[in-house]
């Protein structure tokens, strides 16, 4: 089996306020890169698996409270973008 070989590039995102504390501080929590976390995340939704841990859910509903993210998935959909670029 060969090794793959991985070539990062720069990306460009817009992404709700709140929901980017939360991650922000869910990679500090796991010692890692916003980048890092995001890849993980994106890799593991790819293949239908979660991230997370069921010990993770206490401190991402701890962070989520701190951070005032009171919305999720559905209601994510539900509210017009504020600005273009979407």
């Amino acid at each position: 089996m060969t090794e793959a070989v991985f070539e990062r590039v720069q990306l460009g995102v817009r992404m709700e306020k709140r929901l980017v504390k939360v991650l922000k501080a869910l990679a500090e929590k796991g010692d890692m890169s916003f980048a890092e976390l995001l890849e993980d995340i994106v890799l593991h939704a790819l293949e239908a698996e979660c991230t997370f841990s069921s010990d993770d859910l206490p401190a991402i509903q701890d962070f989520k409270r701190l951070y005032g993210m009171t919305y999720g998935t559905h209601e994510h959909y539900a509210h017009p973008n504020e600005g273009a670029g979407l």
